[in-house]
């Protein structure tokens, strides 16, 4: 869902310098290759199987060939120099602030996903119906590369569901300072049939399956900003 910008063409370098570097372990894994024997017979197109090379850390990826000068040039463009020593306490990705852009709304509608969460599932941010919106989320990288990395939203009115979004965010390489990423424009709902009050529960995830932050929120959908 996300338009191409510079964040999204940096997280594909970064997947491609990825498939990149373990090219190698996976070239060294195919003697370990054995095909299917039923599939072999069944059919001369048989399915190659694998095994997925070890994830490498950041500086293991730094430390690679370190004699090819161009390779680290490139590395050091795209991933910058190692970070400075994190707490281990702290999470590897830290989503901080979730923030719905309108144009038209009256003042800013942040949701600070730093503190209490429990708050906001109290809390109800009002959206206008039919106006153009786009969600930005603001996250830090910490220690290592986050792949795939994607937020999922599920809509509920009344108990039901009744929507289902995910964007991808993309994939990074960590850094002091925080990034931002926001969707496309969207149209919220419309009509008396709409308006009302929904809950949204929202998921960060990632290629690896690691939850990184999951909250409840309140969304009504009314007629004027102040009905």
């Amino acid at each position: 869902m996300l338009g191409l910008d510079v964040c999204e063409a940096g997280g594909q370098l970064l997947e491609l310098l990825w498939l990149a570097l373990c090219y190698r372990d996976i070239m060294a894994d195919k003697e370990g290759v054995t095909l299917s024997l039923e599939e072999e017979e069944e059919d001369a197109d048989a399915v190659l199987a694998y095994k997925t090379p070890e994830k490498k850390s950041l500086r293991e990826i730094q430390e690679l060939d370190p004699g090819d000068e161009s390779l680290r040039k490139y590395k050091q463009a795209l991933l910058g120099a190692i970070p400075a020593a994190v707490d281990a306490s702290v999470p590897n990705v830290q989503v901080t602030k979730l923030t719905l852009m309108c144009e038209q709304a009256p003042g800013p509608i942040t949701m600070d996903l730093t503190g209490d969460l429990e708050e906001l599932r109290g809390r109800a941010f009002v959206l206008k119906e039919g106006v153009d919106y786009r969600v930005k989320v603001s996250f830090k990288v910490n220690r290592e590369i986050v792949c795939g990395l994607r937020c999922l939203h599920l809509t509920y009115r009344r108990g039901r569901p009744v929507d289902r979004d995910v964007f991808m965010v993309g994939s990074y390489a960590p850094r002091a300072e925080e990034y931002e990423v926001v969707t496309p424009a969207e149209e919220a709902p419309r009509g008396w049939l709409a308006r009302g009050s929904y809950r949204v529960r929202s998921l960060v995830t990632d290629d690896d399956k690691a939850e990184h932050l999951s909250w409840e929120w309140g969304l009504c959908i009314k007629k004027a900003w102040e009905d």
